[in-house]
Formats: C-alpha cells, structure tokens, sequence
C-alpha cells in the first residue's frame, strides 16, 4: 500500500482529552497536560478521497527546540497500486505547523551551542599552553638546581639540550602515527607523556644526572607529538574558511604558556621549592586529559553528538578524509611547495630561537638591564606574538572570504613574517635608547607572529591528508635551526658582535622571503 500525501490542515483541539492508555501512562502528568494537536493529511487516489488523521501531543523539554511526538493515526484502507495514479490530486498543503510560541523561543544553553570544532581548537589551545610552561619551567628552576647539585655551566647547557634529543625524534614520526590512527590518541598521548617527564624530574634530579637526562629526553618525545597530531586533527575539524584564526589561536597558546611558566614559576619556587613547579605544572595534564577524552574526536565523523548543520559545514568545507594507510614519500619530497615549506621553516626558526634564547643575555650585556628587568622584559614578546598571531589570523580568514586566493593570502601573511623582523633588527643597531631597543624587539617578534597564517597554515593547504607528516618534516628543520643557530651565534658573539648575529639571521629572513614567494601555494597538491 503506498501514496503519495501533503499536510492537509491541523487545528488544536481544546476540548479533547488525549489517550494516555497504556504504556503512555508512564510519561506522567505534563504529558497529559499538554493540549493536543489535530494533523489531518487528505489525499484522492482514483477519485475516491481518503483521510488520515493525527492526534498529536509535544511535550516540551525545556532545554531545545521542540519535543517529544507522539500521535494516534486513524485512516480508512484503501488499496494503492504500486504506481500512483494520474487521478491522485493534492486538495491543499500546507507547509509549515508551529507547535508554540514558547517552543519557537525556547533554546539550549549557550555551552551547548557553542561549535564543536571550536570545543577542539581550544582544547588545542590548551595542550600547547601546558607544553610550553612544562618547557620553561626549567630555565627558571635550572638556577636553584645547579646551586644544590653544584652543576658547571656546561652541566647546565647539557641538561637544556636534552629535551630536543627526544624532541627530534618523534617529530616525523608523530605525523605519521598521527595520519595513521588519528590526532586525539596522538596528542592525548603526547599530554600524558610529558605530563608524568615533567613530575618525574625532581626525581630524577635527586637520583643522579644521567637518571634527569632521560627524563628530560622523554619530556622531549612527548612534546615532540603535539604540534603534528594538533595539525592533523584540526585539518579534519576546521573549515579551510577558519584555518587561519584555528591555528593562531592554538599556537598563541604556545606563547602565552611561556608567559604563564615565567610568570609563575618564581612564586612557587620562593614560596614552596623548586621541586614545586614541576609537581604542579605536570598535575595539571592529568585534568586536560580527561576532558580530551570525553569532549575530543579525531573526526567529526566519530562524533555521536555533532549537530548536522555543523557536520555539514564542516564536512562542506573541508578536504581531508578517511585515515592514511601509506605514506607516499616519493610523491611528497618531490614537491616544490614541501620543500619550500621546509627551507621557509629552517630560515623563520632560526632568528626566532635567537631572539627567544639569546634575548636575556642581549638585554644584560647590551641594554644594560639586570637580571630582573631582563626577565620582565623577555615576557613582553611572548605577549605581543599571542595578540599578533590572532590579529594575523582574524586578517588571513578575512582575505580568503574576499575572495582572495589562499595561495595570495599565504605569500602576504609569510612576507610580513620575514621582512617585518629583518626591518626591526637592521634598526637595532642605530638605536641607543633601551626602551626603543627592547620596542623593536617587541616588534619584530610582533610581525613574525603573521607566519602562523602563512607557512604554519600551509601544511593543512597543500596536503590536508598528510598535514601531520608535513608539520613533522618542516618541524624538524625548525629545530635544528634553534639548536644550530643557537650554538652558532655563542661562536660569532665571541669573534665578533651582536651586529654581525642580527645580520645572519636578516639573510635567512630574506632567503625564506624569495624561496616562500617563487614556490609556495595554497593550492591542494597532494590528495
């Protein structure tokens, strides 16, 4: 039996009392309450009309849109061919039906509004905020550890670099584990990793150096994960339309977690011991941990709880699909926008770590400022790259909804993140004013901020399926910048000057600059 059948007509039906026989008893009181609704629906197969009608009663929840249905159907039998005849004539429709003004005005809480792929991004935001105060901790806490275990300075320098000899390691392979299984079990698993390094470090200490080398290691391994799994898992969650501000968002988390370590790691030094700060930061990984797990998909696809309208959306505007089973390594080296991102990460890496290392001894040795006012002073570029970093990225999704092509907005936003710092640190030299010193300072870092719009964004542009691979091979000339030009401008400080460690990093800006600007795109290039 089969028809086909508008909505004919509905009327409230104020004198009814509705059937609560039965199971339905069980609903209870506001159930029985609730005035029923009459839906008629008429339809006239081979010229012999028939009508089904609908009680209906909605009970509202109080919390969303709508309710609960139920509906008694009385119709009369009739027999319809398979095919609907030509005699079959719709009397009216009618298209809409409002149960009520108050479930019209009725909505849920604004938590529960709130965009999902948003939820991600800021529990992103989040991790890369625990992960660098896990980070800088040390660089506090170094100073009343090595007057209790009376470490040289060399001890000092060996113990900071350990955290990269792990941090190396997992970079290329947390981008594949990541592609591969998915970004929530990477990026949980990197939180927890590093979580229990960072609270295993006092330990460590106590036991003896090789014992705190490991550790610090293993810290290393686990921070190593985060920024390629955080790239896979917003490359399926974040519309090419939101990339930008997704991404400056989560990683202005990095810097504000810097001023957040510096900023409270003294206090718990002075007020309860060194051991303090690693005891608290690393706690904290446990709490995220478990609202990763229960808030946090690798997919939206996974998500049971996703509205449509943002799966949607989301599944509308994104380009990256199921998990990757293969690495085509051939068909990613052999890419002219890759290596430009790689070669781009190496020269942007290199004045970055200079001036986020070495900014405290030039503070000191040039400025003339103390320790303390050294100190002041470092957090205040932290600051402005987490406000430019979100003004960059508001600026890039703003470019693209223009109309203006990805590939464009990402040369722009990355030139402004080369030559902006390579202008401010050619004026360091012609400046004898400490606090216009420490202003372009604040400047430079402010304009290389831009760069999370245009190459940090770019993994996710050309290969969204590989994005984490990506972010792990560009990552791993990034770092190797730090640790070489770290070590570098040591040897040129000491046969020449600052002037001469300024300009080297100014050259590799304006490399970055031409090689970004003749071979990058925006553009897919890898399905």
């Amino acid at each position: 039996m089969s028809a086909r059948a508008l909505l004919y007509s509905f009327s409230p039906k104020p004198n009814a009392t509705p059937d609560i026989s039965g199971p339905r008893k069980s609903l209870g009181s506001d159930f029985r309450n609730q005035t029923p609704i009459r839906v008629r629906v008429r339809f006239e197969p081979s010229g012999k009309e028939c009508v089904c009608v609908f009680n209906v009663w909605a009970r509202r929840s109080g919390r969303r849109r709508g309710g609960k249905v139920w509906a008694d159907v009385k119709s009369e039998p009739y027999e319809v061919s398979d095919s609907v005849p030509k005699s079959v004539k719709l009397k009216e429709a009618f298209t809409d039906v409002v149960l009520g003004k108050e479930d019209a005005e009725s909505a849920a809480p604004w938590w529960e509004e709130f965009p999902k792929r948003w939820v991600i991004v800021v529990l992103c935001f989040s991790a890369f905020l625990l992960c660098n105060m896990d980070r800088v901790n040390m660089s506090i806490a170094i100073l009343p550890m090595s007057a209790e275990f009376n470490w040289n300075p060399a001890t000092v320098g060996l113990i900071q670099s350990s955290f990269f000899w792990g941090y190396l390691l997992t970079q290329i392979a947390g981008g594949i584990w990541a592609d591969t299984v998915g970004g929530k079990k990477v990026l949980g698993f990197g939180v927890v990793w590093w979580s229990v390094a960072t609270i295993l470090t006092p330990i460590a200490a106590k036991v003896g150096l090789p014992f705190l080398l490991v550790v610090r290691a293993f810290m290393g391994i686990g921070e190593g994960v985060a920024m390629p799994a955080m790239n896979n898992i917003l490359s399926k969650w974040v519309p090419v339309a939101e990339r930008s501000r997704s991404l400056a968002l989560v990683y202005s988390g990095m810097y504000l977690g810097s001023v957040t370590g510096l900023a409270f790691s003294p206090f718990l030094i002075h007020q309860f011991g060194w051991p303090s700060v690693f005891y608290s930061f690393g706690s904290l990984g446990t709490v995220w941990f478990a609202v990763w797990l229960n808030k946090a998909y690798s997919s939206p696809l996974e998500d049971p709880q996703l509205r449509p309208e943002e799966m949607k959306l989301i599944l509308t505007n994104s380009v990256s699909k199921e998990p990757v089973k293969v690495i085509p390594w051939g068909q990613i080296l052999s890419k002219a926008p890759v290596w430009a991102l790689i070669v781009s990460h190496f020269c942007h890496n290199w004045g970055t770590f200079i001036l986020l290392t070495w900014m405290p001894t030039y503070y000191h040795q040039v400025l003339k400022f103390n320790l303390t006012e050294s100190g002041l002073f470092c957090v205040l570029p932290w600051l402005t790259m987490a406000f430019s970093a979100n003004v960059g990225g508001w600026i890039a999704d703003t470019l693209v909804s223009k109309g203006y092509s990805v590939t464009t907005v990402r040369k722009i936003m990355q030139t402004i993140g080369f030559l902006g710092p390579a202008f401010f640190l050619t004026q360091l030299s012609h400046i004898n004013s400490p606090a216009m010193a420490v202003l372009c300072m604040a400047c430079s870092q402010g304009t290389d901020a831009f760069s999370q719009s245009g190459l940090y964004s770019n993994h996710q542009d050309i290969a969204p399926r590989y994005s984490g691979v990506l972010l792990g091979l560009s990552n791993t000339a990034g770092v190797l910048a730090g640790v070489f030009g770290t070590a570098a401008t040591g040897y040129i400080l000491q046969h020449g000057s600052w002037d001469d460690v300024f300009k080297v990093s100014v050259g590799l800006y304006l490399v970055g600059t031409v090689v970004w600007n003749l071979f990058s795109t925006g553009e897919k290039i890898l399905d």
